[in-house]
């Protein structure tokens, strides 16, 4: 007897055609993304993630506390019933599909903006009394294929439940370095993101200097910021079974709502 095709089975995280590092996704992605924070209009990064229909009020309620917290990039999410479809995937029956915005998206508007970037890497990040202490492990955008905080999340090496519930714990995260040269364009954009609901910017660092505990290359300064992820992350650790695609494709912003609607 054949066995049965689980519903997964077509969520695929396999690309057609070369295989390409993350960095130079990063740099596709930013040539498609239109959005603009000072309006709030266009186009951003999403990550695409599916769970049981039934898992639906508990992963709202996870994905609430994970916004008031403090560890989600933005307050934008939004939830594709089964049957519909989000770019070129259907949602299978019994099934939600979750889109919420991808912290990669930060990249792809400095870049837009013309300020010199090299996007590092994402990786697990230490928190003590709800502070970013730093970094314990980081897997480089140039040397893997598949966005890094997907393969840490998937391998169960996250406590972010506990730092939910006691503020300890370890988080998902990514670093990019920017020239120093840019800084006032850098804090301008970050600024707008701030002011569009984007919750997820850690930490701007000091030129030449390393931040939370990750070197940066000599005349540029480092900036962390919250992974994408980090609220499925709660969600599995929890013990139900999403499965992340990260860096799904784009979405334009306003067929995204807030949490807080919900």
């Amino acid at each position: 007897m054949p066995i049965a095709e689980h519903p997964f089975s077509t969520f695929r995280t396999t690309r057609s055609g070369p295989l390409k590092f993350v960095s130079h996704r990063i740099e596709e992605y930013a040539q498609q993304v239109t959005y603009d924070p000072r309006n709030d209009t266009g186009k951003v990064i999403y990550n695409l993630t599916l769970i049981q229909a039934d898992d639906f009020e508990f992963a709202l309620n996870m994905l609430k506390e994970a916004y008031d917290v403090g560890i989600t990039v933005s307050d934008r999410i939004l939830f594709v019933p089964a049957g519909e479809r989000v770019g070129s995937f259907s949602i299978p029956e019994g099934y939600l599909g979750i889109c919420t915005i991808c912290s990669v998206t930060l990249d792809a508007l400095l870049l837009k903006r013309g300020v010199p970037l090299n996007p590092i890497g994402g990786g697990l990040l230490e928190i003590e009394r709800n502070v970013p202490r730093r970094f314990t492990s980081m897997i480089r955008f140039d040397q893997t294929t598949i966005d890094p905080t997907q393969v840490l999340s998937s391998q169960g090496t996250t406590s972010i439940l506990k730092v939910m519930q006691e503020g300890n714990g370890t988080i998902l995260a990514n670093m990019r370095e920017t020239h120093m040269e840019a800084e006032s364009v850098v804090i301008q954009v970050l600024d707008e993101l701030t002011q569009a609901g984007f919750t997820g910017i850690l930490d701007l660092g000091v030129p030449n200097t390393s931040l939370l505990g990750v070197g940066v290359t000599p005349n540029y300064q480092g900036i962390a910021m919250n992974g994408g992820t980090n609220p499925i992350a709660a969600i599995r650790e929890s013990g139900r079974h999403p499965k992340t695609i990260a860096l799904k494709g784009t979405i334009d912003i306003s067929s995204m709502g807030s949490i807080l609607d919900y």
